[in-house]
């Protein structure tokens, strides 16, 4: 959360630097406006000063900041039912409420320092104060809607992984909504129906370093606080590590599909695998429609046709656009490759794998089958984001069958490096296990560094230990095999080493 309130300020710089006078920006400002590829990405633009400019382009940080405290409160709360934890902190003198609210507080506390972080940060780069506090503001109060949107998925299941799951997809369906009601708000300036839906939608009325309304921090705050008391409510009304939902019963008897390892880990991961598929192929039919919209730009600003040609023209700034999504997708990936993996560890310490374990299965045959999906999962979503992206842009362009050929190699190249993420993890879990939630740091760093490495001018060393650099940027650059093949080697190399440890460390290590 602290690291996402520097990431705005470092855009500072960058834009100041790009468009140094009020008439470039203001160009520019026009240009993105009714740039539908760009109000997707970032969202309406409805300014052209320089804090205006900075707010827009940091429109995706709401959404990391509202998946920060998804996670963060699933985990101090129904992840500590599932272990055991909270019936044993229940058994002393803490109330029934006392886990919720603490994990509330801290997240609603982080959100207040995220806040002050960023609205100093930004006057410390001499912007308004008044925008600055209500720029912070428009993160904080993301950040408290969904850590209550996460209180309220962790009193409907059993499991912490589907709390988690219908956590994150509401989280996606509000990102869904707010590109669509900002797209069809272009033509007549009002957002649609569905846009006013999304608390996305509702931070983005606040207008930092425009009109600083405070009334949607109020409304977005307000719908926090009833859903986190609605949360608090309804878990009066269930058992201590039950859920309100119904679990679906499975048969008496294990089915013959149920006959190794590898079959286990399907069962256990098929729902994730496919909500993943599902989410990537939804965003990548959205974000392929919107590329043509990206060529329009050299159309519709003839006075920067000098600028456009030093990026390729029409083309390259199309290319451009579909290799930073997917490179945006692989990044998003990594994140799968590393819940699958943790998947296994959660499997050790809820006591399950050891019972399987005391069988004929061998530990390296029980790991191999979760692993499958850390290292294939990948595939299969960044295949559909890529299939889905493909025919979007292809139907616009009359070119279905080259550009999705083009995009679902473009996605699968992103594999190497989701890879070496998920080797982080799994190295992790065989050396550290106790430390293994940390290989969530490494997606993370890769994120930054993607987001505001070339920004702020970061060496080339420090932006090189993201594998993501190395990733050709398809269909942009040419294909190269060394990267590719190094990158599976550092993979390779770190797997094994974790599947090495993990042979000869005790079991279970809680």
């Amino acid at each position: 959360m602290l690291v996402l309130g520097l990431v705005p300020i470092s855009y500072v710089a960058s834009i100041d630097g790009l468009f140094p006078s009020a008439a470039a920006r203001q160009q520019y400002a026009d240009l993105s406006a009714h740039n539908a590829g760009f109000v997707a990405l970032y969202g309406r633009l409805h300014g052209s000063s320089l804090g205006e400019l900075v707010a827009w382009r940091g429109g995706f940080i709401p959404v990391m900041a509202g998946l920060f405290c998804i996670l963060t409160v699933i985990r101090h709360t129904r992840a500590e039912e599932d272990s055991g934890r909270r019936e044993l902190l229940g058994s002393a003198v803490v109330g029934r409420h006392a886990p919720l609210a603490a994990a509330l507080v801290s997240v609603f506390a982080a959100g207040l320092v995220l806040c002050a972080v960023l609205a100093l940060g930004m006057i410390g780069q001499g912007l308004p104060a008044a925008g600055s506090w209500a720029f912070g503001a428009e993160l904080a109060v993301t950040g408290w809607v969904f850590a209550a949107v996460a209180a309220m998925a962790a009193q409907l299941t059993a499991g912490a992984g589907s709390a988690r799951a219908i956590a994150i997809g509401a989280l996606a369906a509000a990102y869904v909504l707010r590109i669509v009601g900002d797209v069809g708000a272009l033509d007549d300036g009002t957002p649609s129906w569905a846009g006013r839906l999304s608390p996305l939608e509702w931070v983005t009325w606040i207008r930092p370093y425009g009109e600083d309304a405070w009334w949607p921090v109020a409304l977005t705050a307000g719908v926090a606080v009833a859903l986190a008391l609605g949360a608090a409510a309804l878990s009066t009304r269930r058992d201590l590590g039950a859920g309100l939902l119904p679990p679906r019963l499975g048969r008496p008897a294990a089915g013959p599909a149920l006959r190794s390892p590898l079959a286990l880990a399907w069962r256990l991961h098929r729902g994730l695998l496919a909500g993943w598929a599902a989410g990537f192929a939804v965003l990548g039919v959205v974000l392929g429609y919107l590329a043509a919209s990206v060529a329009d730009l050299v159309r519709d600003a003839p006075q920067m046709a000098d600028v456009f040609a030093r990026l390729g023209g029409a083309a390259g700034l199309v290319d451009d656009y579909l290799a930073a999504t997917t490179n945006l997708f692989g990044l998003i990936a990594s994140a799968y490759a590393v819940q699958a993996t943790l998947r296994a560890r959660a499997e050790e310490t809820s006591g399950r794998a050891e019972a399987v374990l005391g069988t004929a299965v061998g530990r390296l045959r029980w790991l191999g089958g979760h692993l499958a999906f850390s290292l294939l999962g990948p595939a299969a979503v960044l295949a559909a984001a890529g299939l889905a992206m493909g025919l979007a842009h292809g139907l616009n362009t009359g070119e279905a069958a080259r550009q999705t050929s083009r995009l679902l190699a473009a996605a699968l190249v992103q594999l190497p490096a989701v890879w070496v993420l998920a080797g982080v993890t799994v190295a992790l879990y065989g050396l550290l296990p106790r430390l293994t939630a940390l290989g969530w740091g490494a997606p993370v760093f890769c994120l930054l560094i993607g987001m505001v490495g070339a920004a702020i001018g970061l060496d080339q060393w420090v932006l090189d230990v993201s594998p993501f650099t190395h990733v050709p940027r398809l269909p942009a650059d040419r294909f190269g095999v060394v990267p590719l093949a190094s990158l599976s080697a550092i993979a390779a190399a770190l797997t094994a080493a974790g599947l090495a440890a993990f042979r000869r460390r005790d079991l279970p290590i809680p």
